[in-house]
């Protein structure tokens, strides 16, 4: 007997599924809310985006945009609970090893083709096939994927990939093992259907506005590297009817207090409050300065591996320099913006796992201080030998006063010599990828809802292990976690030889710090992962 989950229907019926009689009128069918006339959202990213492919992309910025002009097999709702995407739902065999997927029928293409199983075939095959060099290839393995990981190490051709088209509206997963949050996993953007045809006849310009084809609320109307791009309603979306927003424009402001100003002229909807403004912003403007918890770390990562600097070898000097940070500084002072210090890899606001108190935390910042001179002496550096290392971080003023902070940390409490250094975004991804630093900035938003996403970050195998960090036993409890029914021991034995090794430096959690104006409605403030989708959002009336 198979067991079908059961999708709420409330969920099913919230935001997105709109009555056209209503929009026609000018009011929010829900809320009753007047309709502004122009319903453009314009709001400010970093960086330019990594890719605009959806096995190809890799950054934050990035699937904000495959959200918009791709659908998945499931989405997130404003509570970042799943709902049908492409998929209407899915069957779980008995044993948990195989997925079957409904795909509706009425979902189209921007070109006009139907979308169908095969085109999640080859988007999944694609995503795990070595000779895409996808930089999230590694996913299909952490998903479980019968024969991912021989297809991911070119043992077995993408051809063996435990996918299957059923018929055009059956797509079928047979998993290695069973992997109880496997369903959440389908709101990636790696897992995105992709267009073969296309791809096929425009190779690495299929991205381009007038090549692109795609399944989302939005089609890619232009694309401007690190200027602007804009996205448009899909005319051939399947609930396009019930969209509400028309045009999506972001715009690549690298300075965060230009952006500011620019908002504060009108020119944009949303922004991120710069560095230590947040408190003043909420005073001044209450209704649009917003602080909510994400599902996100920074901390920077030692380079562990053959490359890296000698020093970083001794676990003694890796936490002292962990242990002279003083985060309250960071957080209060610097950032203040209602960001939690970390002293654990995985955030708080993760569902399922309350990350354990580790020592460190327990610890007075002057008791911090004195064991890390003591342990910094121990692996032979002090005045006579001064510890030096080059650090590095994408720019981004935030990014620089955290790292202008730490280092004069390190200086004043330990004598420690850092030469800091910026990159531009692209630059930066690939040279901490190849492992061409010594220190560098980190930081991770949860692909889905769940420890693992962060945890498996540090495992030896993951392609997001910049620092070449290596623990047998580590990667033993998070591949026992796959399997088990509780995860919580493993997951609190994974944190704390973590806290032992300290391959990398946690220093806070993510808060969602913007300036939002109060005429944007339904921004998902309840979501974690800030899964964000413009055909959930409305402009209101003014």
């Amino acid at each position: 007997m198979k067991h079908t989950p059961k999708l709420a229907l409330a969920a099913l019926l919230s935001g997105t599924f709109l009555s056209g009689a209503a929009l026609a009128a000018g009011t929010h069918p829900d809320t009753g809310e007047a309709l502004a006339d122009d319903q453009t959202f314009t709001y400010r990213v970093l960086d330019e985006l990594s890719s605009l492919d959806p096995q190809i992309v890799e950054d934050v910025t990035g699937s904000e945009f495959a959200r918009d002009l791709f659908e998945g097999l499931m989405s997130q709702d404003e509570d970042g609970n799943l709902v049908p995407g492409v998929a209407t739902g899915y069957e779980v065999s008995d044993d948990k090893l195989t997925y079957t997927f409904t795909l509706r029928p009425e979902a189209k293409w921007s070109n006009g083709d139907p979308v169908t199983a095969s085109d999640f075939v080859f988007a999944w095959r694609r995503a795990a096939d070595p000779a895409t060099a996808s930089p999230y290839q590694w996913y299909m393995g952490l998903m479980s994927i019968a024969n991912g990981e021989e297809v991911i190490a070119g043992d077995m051709p993408p051809e063996e990939l435990g996918v299957t088209a059923v018929d055009d509206h059956t797509f079928q997963v047979t998993l290695a093992a069973p992997l109880p949050y496997f369903p959440q996993m389908t709101t990636h953007a790696t897992t995105f259907p992709a267009p073969q045809a296309v791809i096929e006849e425009f190779g690495k310009d299929w991205t381009k506005p007038e090549n692109m084809v795609s399944n989302g609320a939005y089609v890619l109307t232009e694309h401007l590297p690190n200027e602007r791009s804009t996205r448009e309603r899909n005319e051939m979306y399947w609930d396009n009817e019930n969209t509400i927003i028309d045009k999506v424009v972001a715009l690549v402001i690298n300075d965060e207090n230009v952006a500011l100003t620019r908002y504060m002229a009108g020119e944009l909807d949303r922004t991120e409050v710069p560095a230590g403004q947040f408190p003043r912003l909420k005073e001044e403007h209450p209704e649009e300065a917003i602080s909510f918890p994400r599902l996100c770390n920074y901390y920077y990562t030692f380079n562990l591996s053959d490359s890296g600097p000698e020093a970083f070898k001794d676990v003694n000097v890796r936490k002292a320099l962990a242990l002279a940070v003083d985060r309250r500084i960071i957080t209060e002072n610097i950032l203040a913006g209602g960001q939690p210090e970390a002293y654990t890899f995985t955030p708080e606001a993760v569902a399922g796992f309350t990350p354990p108190s580790v020592e460190m935390a327990e610890m007075s910042q002057a008791d911090r201080d004195a064991m890390a001179k003591e342990l910094l002496a121990e692996a032979g550096y002090g005045p006579d030998n001064p510890l030096s290392f080059d650090m590095v971080y994408n720019t981004s003023e935030a990014h620089q006063k955290v790292a202008v902070a730490l280092s004069q940390m390190w200086k004043q409490k330990l004598g420690v010599q850092v030469e800091l250094a910026n990159m531009e975004w692209k630059v930066f991804l690939e040279e901490r990828g190849n492992q061409n630093f010594e220190l560098a900035r980190g930081a991770w938003c949860g692909d889905y809802n769940e420890a693992s996403t962060f945890l498996d970050l540090l495992d030896s195998s993951s392609g997001y292990n910049d620092g070449k960090y290596s623990n047998e036993e580590y990667d033993a409890l998070l591949e026992n976690a796959k399997t088990a029914e509780d995860t919580t021991e493993l997951y609190t034995s994974a944190e704390q030889i973590l806290a032992a090794d300290m391959p990398v430096i946690p220093i806070y959690h993510y808060a969602g710090v913007y300036m939002m104006d109060s005429d944007v409605g339904n921004w998902p403030v309840n979501n974690v992962e800030q899964n964000w989708y413009s055909k959930n959002l409305y402009k209101i009336a003014e």
